[in-house]
């Protein structure tokens, strides 16, 4: 059996659409998958050393990574209507130099963000810490992600919602591509299909068995939200459109990229469907 390490983020949608491979509920004849959790920052920056076969990254990232990297279609997360949330203590006006504090230099959010507040200053923290950060007056303003946005503080209020910058900047409607997952090109073709057949079909059945499989990762305290919180928090960014991108994804996460080229986040501009692995290779090679 070949080894294929896995990077994925200790949130509650990153964990629910693995843990079927881990539960053995999904698995290969010939690979056997080995999985790390860290936080999405430190992921990334993962990505760009080769740590990993398979990692969970921000879509932005990508096109930093693609000569190494291929894109996979599976275990996607998109805000559509929602997603990160730009928050303020409440009576705070900011200033166009404000101070804010966000998850990462390489996150969707922070590309997006600065794009939209070009005179902001940045520092970058771990997501848990933002809010505490804003609340303390240590900066004037984050960016909340992950299960972040659903509970904080009542003394905060959101200034703006990252969807609207997103909105404006696209201009047809599409959703907002947040984290992916990435494939090293050194594996063998086969074995890279087989990878991505795995991983889907883990997301596949986890959403068919949505209510056991969140019930155990409850009890199993594998999760940082409650029942409920998870249950929303999955149905926004684990859900039957995170088995495998469709082409109003695929748009938007070349809308991305090429709002990221032209803003000059990115050396070069990339095509992301020529990222994809042909997973049409094997039904050819088998005919």
């Amino acid at each position: 059996m070949k080894n294929i390490s896995v990077a994925h983020s200790p949130d509650a949608d990153d964990i629910f659409m693995y843990m079927a491979i881990k539960f053995g509920w999904v698995n290969s004849s010939w690979l056997r998958f080995s999985n790390h959790a860290d936080d999405i920052q430190t992921l990334n920056l993962a990505s760009l050393a080769g740590t990993y076969d398979v990692c969970a990254i921000s879509f932005a990232l990508y096109p930093k990574i693609y000569a190494d990297y291929a894109l996979l279609r599976t275990a996607v997360s998109f805000g559509e209507g929602y997603g990160p949330k730009l928050i303020k203590k409440k009576g705070v006006k900011l200033k166009p130099n404000f101070k804010v504090a966000l998850s990462g230099e390489h996150t969707t959010n922070a590309m997006i963000f600065r794009i939209a507040y070009p005179n902001a200053r940045i520092v970058y923290k771990n997501f848990l810490e933002i809010e505490n950060a804003v609340l303390s007056g240590e900066v004037d303003a984050g960016v909340l992600i992950h299960e972040s946005i659903l509970d904080f503080s009542s003394d905060l209020c959101v200034e703006r919602e990252i969807w609207d910058i997103w909105s404006e900047l696209n201009g047809e409607n599409l959703p907002l591509p947040l984290g992916g997952m990435a494939l090293r090109r050194s594996l063998p073709l086969t074995d890279a299909i087989e990878c991505e057949r795995v991983l889907t079909d883990a997301v596949r059945v986890a959403h068919a068995n949505k209510s056991l499989l969140s019930k155990m990762l409850i009890e199993r305290d594998l999760v940082r939200v409650d029942d409920k919180k998870l249950e929303k928090y999955l149905g926004l960014y684990a859900n039957e459109n995170s088995i495998s991108m469709n082409e109003t994804q695929l748009n938007a996460v070349q809308k991305l990229f090429d709002l990221g080229s032209q803003h000059g986040f990115y050396a070069e501009q990339i095509c992301a469907r020529d990222m994809l692995i042909p997973t049409e290779y094997s039904e050819i090679r088998n005919s």
